[in-house]
């Protein structure tokens, strides 16, 4: 199979790679760049494990083709921490809120609320239930990851 030439700008470096045409977005980030912050899970969309930031909106990234995101700007949850390895505000709040269990869906919550918490400073408990509805978590039970959003959004935890 040809293989096809993509360009696009991840975690603000410009990556260019010649590839095949039916590899999947998560692979591409996993195998051909190293990004292993982005799981794959379900691999049918459902789980949000794979959750990235494509053009500043939430996707999944295991429904998409690396071909598609030609042009594209993704971010994964390796350009959340600082150069220093910081944690992001975001990333803090699931820390102190005790929010992540085994680990393996944060990098899509984190994602998916990234955006969210952008577009929506100050959400009602149940605008957060509602934006991580998408995501799945077998652990946590989902109340640290709420009081993980309030506490970055400034409010009584």
């Amino acid at each position: 199979m040809d293989k096809v030439n993509i360009s696009l700008n991840v975690n603000g470096e410009k990556v260019e790679r010649d590839i095949e045409p039916r590899l999947l977005l998560t692979d591409f980030l996993r195998e051909e760049l190293f990004l292993t912050g982005t799981h794959v899970g379900c691999e049918h969309g459902v789980c949000g494990a794979c959750t990235i930031l494509l053009n500043g909106e939430a996707v999944r990234g295991c429904l998409m083709l690396a071909v598609q995101a030609d042009g594209a700007t993704i971010e994964t949850v390796e350009s959340l921490a600082g150069e220093d390895g910081q944690l992001n505000p975001l990333q803090q709040a699931f820390t102190d809120c005790h929010s992540l269990q085994c680990g393996f869906c944060t990098p899509g919550f984190l994602m998916t609320l990234t955006q969210f918490t952008k577009e929506n400073p100050n959400p009602t408990e149940e605008e957060i239930r509602e934006a991580i509805s998408g995501n799945l978590c077998r652990c946590t039970g989902y109340a640290n990851i709420v009081k993980a959003v309030k506490q970055v959004t400034h409010q009584t935890v």
